[in-house]
């Protein structure tokens, strides 16, 4: 086969299926039969399906990939619908001329991503462009998942008093990627936090009643403060957050201070945010740092007044608005 992609590998013909045959199918298992539809059986039930785009440069960053974040992102959001993933799709468009070492180091990351996250990639499908019309690899994943019973999310069920957890720091993802794109004159040792939620998400549903859990999100692009948006206006309620209590490594913390960033702006894909009742809010914290290396918190309360709006109070009792983020200010990350 060809050290580099080309053309042919995209024309459907014995590239094509050499490609498959060499690449995919040893990564991510070879079926019975190549069909066109992975056929699977379900009981009854309700199920979660999501898709998601990743267009990430560069494609490969401290501590992950274009691969792992591409699983990665599609069980968390089927996770934080409350699901337990169970398998996933995945489509490639390629450039032509990416080395086949890189599309195979790629394709290994989404296996082991895969197996971490207990779910299977069952069907897919390989596109091949000339140079110049992608960037490298583009890679479209989606997800299907199952909802137990008594599982109901949703900004409806958010009540006053209710409390916000966070399962771990914020920002190390985006801020990652960026660096790596070595055009901020800016060297720190940060590595993504890509990682899948779902096992963490099923730690805190063992805790606590299911339906003391109200709503989820896991906050990528937009981060933190944009999730808390959306939450605030769905729910017509407050939100106020408690700055000291969220947690931001020192090395992310001290690189946004550098380049003028909030860190609650910046793309997360290893965390998540949880609303849950207060009478079982210690029980859900205590199983999320169990089961999160510590790192998990308490850090925010749903309030009455003013509805729609974030708020933040800072370690001296002040408080300052969390508004939505209007454009792009960040340098797009995926």
């Amino acid at each position: 086969m060809a050290e580099v992609i080309t053309l042919a590998h995209g024309a459907g013909g014995k590239a094509s299926a050499q490609l498959i045959d060499t690449v995919f199918l040893p990564a991510f298992g070879a079926p019975d039969e190549l069909r066109d539809a992975a056929v699977v059986t379900l009981p009854p039930g309700q199920l979660a399906f999501s898709t998601d785009s990743y267009v990430v440069n560069p494609i490969r960053f401290p501590g992950g990939s274009i691969g792992d974040l591409a699983v990665n992102g599609t069980v968390n959001d089927l996770a934080v619908s409350g699901a337990v993933p169970q398998w996933l799709s995945a489509a490639f468009v390629i450039e032509e001329g990416l080395e086949l070492d890189e599309l195979k180091a790629v394709v290994a990351d989404m296996a082991t991503a895969a197996a971490t996250a207990n779910v299977k990639i069952v069907t897919g499908d390989t596109k091949v462009v000339p140079k110049g019309a992608a960037d490298q690899l583009f890679i479209t994943t989606a997800g299907v998942g199952l909802v137990p019973p008594n599982r109901q999310l949703g900004a409806q069920y958010v009540q006053t008093g209710d409390q916000v957890l966070l399962s771990g720091p914020i920002g190390a993802h985006g801020m990652a990627v960026m660096l790596a794109r070595g055009n901020l004159a800016l060297q720190a040792d940060i590595k993504t936090d890509s990682a899948p939620v779902n096992q963490l998400v099923e730690a805190l549903y063992a805790s606590v009643d299911p339906t003391h859990v109200r709503w989820m999100r896991d906050p990528t692009r937009g981060g933190l403060g944009t999730a808390a948006n959306e939450l605030a206006k769905a729910a017509n309620q407050a939100v106020i957050l408690e700055d000291e209590a969220i947690l931001v490594l020192p090395e992310v913390r001290g690189a946004c201070d550098l380049l003028g960033i909030d860190p609650l702006y910046v793309a997360n894909e290893g965390c998540f945010i949880a609303v849950v009742a207060p009478e079982s809010a210690p029980a859900a914290l205590a199983a999320l740092q169990q089961h999160g290396a510590g790192q998990a918190a308490l850090i925010g309360t749903i309030a009455e007044h003013p509805p729609g709006v974030v708020g933040i109070r800072n370690a001296f009792g002040g408080t300052r608005l969390v508004d939505m983020l209007i454009g792009d200010p960040l340098p797009r990350i995926c």
